[in-house]
């Protein structure tokens, strides 16, 4: 096994003055471990946290980290619910079974590696980390600050993901493991099985060899259900302007073109009571209520395959070599059941008096008669496959000088198939209350007495008529070929200690491919008519077929209908030659929408420095350049098979400086200064040139919408400041905080402008609103972190074994927002928070530990942020924001004998709903979604030899 020379060990040890070499022990590479020093053996929650606050003690970057406890147990169901505990890091997007997302300090551009390595999945230029099984891992390092030496990428900080290898065990080590996942909202048990395979040989001819083998499978079902109150339009009130109907909608023009009001404000109209607008030239009240009310009910079943392997060949003692291999795989298939209904007055005003938020002109509850709705049945399926492959070699050539080079070649592939169904029909009334229950919306159908069908009855099929099909598909694909080389050379004086340089060059390409197929029936077909039709043209013929039914919706926790029906969108898929058939469609073939080629090298140099005996530091400069190639394609909208294309090159480089100094205060206590740069290059999507256009899909609007990419996007940098101290007060105990600021100049952020354009149907010139990415913001953000992790001494017997991991992070962020004219200049700019910045979180782990067992109890809250905007045709306020948001989750494990572990997980117990509302302060008048999501609770074992 390769190993540092011990005359190159000792100088190292003598100028840093700390345990600089038994930190890189722990490391998952072992090419830098010495057999001379002591390695911290993990076993249990507390040996977990040992050795991460010796990672981060010992980093020369503010880092975080989270071991696995033993090989083979990852302390959660995946990473992100892992990371949720890491001090600064936040995670939101609870959905389909999971949390998927990640953010650093508040930002989600966070760059994801594995061993160091880039990674990405598709198309994209990240990874979703809850497709790396935890299973698969030994441990995750979270970068705050960077070194020159790493990949400049992820404003929000990094995140390295490290595996198990062969040279990191003593000799054979075999682990099996296995867990029944118990989904309370599907009501489904799924299995979660991996195995670790590994062994390590002295060879005849001297040196050593390794192997390692990983796999893992997991199944998930999953269920949500969402109520979501619509966007907020101006109404009449029972005394409206002459030409206009009383409670009708306020349309955005008057009769002679004037414009009334104003859409996509981001603080909405006023809704003092007694507000007016200028209609037809005369001073008219006004009420503010939302134009629809719609939820849905996704259901799916999600697998991911995975397995790694690591091949270690030390010939000699300055030679190791290492052979990896990396997969992770993606299938699901989902049915998002989908209803809809328009609130808004077609009947001529015959309606009770609506109710009024007090003090506002808000409405909180009205009727509807004749509104019109539709159910939406959609299916998707998805499917990735994604490989890494990496030969490398560290050669130690002298006792002063180490070399690592290494060749990574990896390939990602993403398809999918959609394929949709409207049901449509005008109820004949209805009562809709837009807050009912703290957020939740409430709402009932009347039933008309004259027909035979019950039309309060979202479930009876002959309340429907057949509407639209969509029957879409494409994917994309990314490729890269990846170069480092890096050498480190140990200078040995006074002031510097060590220098580091290499470079890095890598080879990108970028596909995606679409089709997109729509149509409708020439004459009004009920959905009774349409089962029999597809029948007819050969579908299968099951029971209703083409018919999904909604039971249980939302847990009985909204006041309104328990049952609704969808098309089948699975059903449809199966049976898509009959369903075109009926429809008149044809099949069509994917084309390709963009091809990008992207060529990038990096080069760096670090030293390590001493100011004084207790202060040290590293000093680093990384110079990158990167040059893009792009073709773009696409459909002109009006024609099908008429195509336009467009073609656009771009270049940037930069150079970015860094500066850390590490300060050992007294032997326990450090502080750390940190100045670094890092970008975040604009994702291949968002430089497509050209633009998609949809027409309006809402009765009453008027707008369509498009979008579009900007091939002239400049990559947002970060300029960071870190100051952190930290407090090592006993062996397992630790106290930290840190203070940051990031300054981001070239923010990304949508543009908006109005493009008059004909309608596809009829050629009608109609507004679009059209979206595209500019860089016309800045956004500041800082915060202080503070982190605990504490094992009293001294306890009575019984209480041996407790402890306490906690975080705490404030954030203030801001930005300057830009609004927009008609065609499509900044009108002015509004101040607002950063998407995903909660001002706010916190988690606490409370631990108790036995020789025998070990449990933790885990809570973590932050408080309400800002997620986005709303469409810009919709109305006002535009923001969205979340509620604040809690997880409670449990882990207990026993052995029953020293290889065999029994384990019980938990995770989301509380069961809240996951709410949304529009505008800043706006929870209680503006409300928007409202989610509830699975609890799981599982059981599982673990066998090691």
């Amino acid at each position: 096994m390769f190993k540092r020379t011990h005359t190159a060990s000792a100088v190292v040890l003598a100028l840093t003055c700390q345990l600089s070499f038994a930190q890189e022990a722990q490391e998952n590479s072992p090419a830098a471990e010495d057999d001379s020093l002591e390695v911290i053996q993990v076993q249990g929650i507390r040996g977990s946290l040992n050795k991460a606050l010796a990672e981060k003690r010992f980093s020369t970057q503010i880092v975080d980290s989270i071991i696995a406890e033993d090989i083979g147990k990852f302390p959660d169901n995946n990473v992100v619910e892992a990371l949720q505990r890491v001090t600064g890091v936040q995670t939101t997007g609870r959905g389909a079974g999971e949390v998927s997302q990640v953010s650093i300090r508040g930002l989600t551009d966070v760059h994801t590696t594995v061993n160091g390595r880039d990674i990405f999945t598709g198309a994209g230029r990240d990874v979703a980390l809850q497709d790396i099984p935890a299973s698969l891992l030994s441990g995750v390092t979270v970068y705050k600050t960077r070194s020159a030496d790493q990949v400049e990428r992820g404003i929000a900080g990094s995140i390295d993901i490290k595996t198990n290898r062969p040279f990191n065990f003593d000799g054979k080590k075999v682990v099996l493991a296995a867990r029944g996942i118990y989904s309370d909202q599907p009501d489904k048990v799924d299995p979660n099985v991996s195995a670790l395979l590994s062994n390590r040989w002295e060879l005849d001819g001297g040196g050593e060899f390794g192997a390692l083998f990983n796999v893992s499978y997991s199944e998930t079902h999953y269920r949500d259900d969402t109520i979501t109150a619509g966007a907020a339009f101006p109404f009449f009130t029972n005394n409206p302007q002459a030409m206009y109907s009383p409670y009708s909608r306020i349309p955005e023009y008057d009769s002679q073109g004037n414009k009334v009001w104003q859409i996509g404000l981001e603080n909405g109209l006023p809704y003092a009571p007694g507000s007016t607008l200028n209609v037809e030239g005369e001073p008219t009240e006004y009420l503010i209520a939302r134009d629809a009310i719609f939820g849905t009910s996704f259901t799916g079943l999600r697998k991911r395959p995975a397995a790694s392997i690591s091949l270690q060949w030390a010939p000699v003692d300055t030679l190791e070599i290492t052979a990896e291999g990396f997969y992770t795989g993606y299938e699901n298939e989902s049915q998002n059941a989908m209803w809809f209904s328009n609130t808004f007055e077609n009947g001529n005003g015959n309606i009770d008096t609506p109710t009024i938020f007090d003090g506002t002109n808000i409405i909180k509850e009205k009727q509807a008669i004749a509104a019109g709705g539709f159910q939406s049945g959609d299916f998707s399926y998805g499917k990735t496959d994604s490989y890494l492959y990496a030969l490398g070699a560290q050669w130690q050539a002298s006792d002063y000088l180490t070399i690592n080079t290494e060749v990574v070649y990896q390939e990602s592939e993403y398809e999918t198939d959609f394929f949709a169904m409207r049901f449509d029909r005008v109820a004949p009334g209805l009562d809709v209350d837009f807050n009912d229950n703290d957020g939740v919306p409430g709402i009932a159908f009347w039933d008309d007495p004259n027909t035979a069908v019950n039309e309060a009855d979202m479930a009876a099929i002959g309340n429907w008529n057949a509407g639209t099909v969509y029957d879409n598909g494409g994917g994309n694909r990314g490729d890269s070929t990846t170069f480092t080389f890096d050498a480190e050379y140990l200078v040995g004086g006074n002031f510097f200690d060590k220098v580091k340089f290499g470079g890095r060059y890598e080879k990108r390409t970028a596909e995606e491919f679409t089709r997109t197929n729509e149509g409708a029936l020439d004459n009004i077909t009920s959905v009774e008519s349409l089962i029999q039709q597809l029948g007819a043209a050969g579908a299968a013929s099951d029971g209703s077929g083409i018919v999904f039914q909604v039971d249980d919706y939302f847990d009985g926790r909204a006041d309104m209908f328990n049952s609704f029906i969808t098309a089948d969108g699975g059903y449809m898929l199966d049976n898509a030659g009959a369903v075109r058939s009926v429809y008149d469609l044809k099949a069509e073939d994917v084309y390709k929408t963009f091809d990008i080629k992207e060529n990038s090298y990096a080069l760096y140099a670090t030293t390590n420095f001493f100011l004084t005996e207790n202060i040290s530091g590293e000093f680093g400069v990384r110079y990158v350049s990167y040059k893009q190639d792009m073709d773009f394609t696409a459909e002109t909208g009006l024609n099908t098979n008429v195509f336009e294309s467009s073609s656009a090159n771009a270049e940037v480089s930069k150079i970015l400086p860094s500066l850390v100094l590490n300060w050992n205060i007294t032997d326990d206590v450090i502080g750390r200064f940190a100045y670094t740069n890092t970008l975040r290059m604009p994702n291949f999507t968002d430089l497509n040139a050209l633009q998609y256009w949809t027409e309006p899909l809402t009765e009453g609007t008027k707008n369509g919408t498009g979008v579009g990419g900007n091939p002239q996007l400049q990559p947002e940098e970060s300029t960071n400041y870190d100051v952190s101290l930290e407090w090592y007060f006993a062996d397992s105990s630790s106290l930290y905080a840190t203070y940051f600021l990031r300054d981001i100049d070239s923010r990304i952020v949508p543009g908006r402008k109005i493009v008059m354009r004909p309608r596809a149907s009829d050629g009608e010139i109609i507004p679009f609103a059209l979206s595209a990415p500019v860089n016309a913001s800045e956004g500041e953000l800082s915060g202080l972190e503070v982190g605990l992790v504490y094992f009293p001494e001294n306890l009575p017997q019984l209480l041996e074994g407790i402890g306490v991991q906690a975080s705490f992070t404030a954030l203030d962020s801001s930005q300057q927002l830009p609004e927009y004219n008609n065609d499509g200049t900044i009108s002015g700019y509004v101040e607002s928070s950063m998407a995903g910045v909660s001002d706010q979180s916190y988690s606490v782990v409370g631990i108790y530990e036995r020789e025998s067992f070990d449990m933790r109890l885990s809570y973590v809250w932050r408080s309400e942020f800002y997620t986005g905007n709303e469409a810009a045709i919709f109305a006002n306020p535009l923001q969205f924001w979340s509620r604040p948001e809690q997880s409670l989750d449990f882990q207990f494990s026993y052995d029953v004998t020293d290889d065999f572990v029994v384990t019980f997980d938990a995770t989301n117990i509380l069961d809240d709903v996951y709410q949304s509302y529009y505008g800043e302060g706006n929870e209680n008048i503006y409300n928007f979604g409202n989610g509830i999501y699975s609890r799981t609770f599982a059981i599982g074992a673990r066998y090691s030899f």
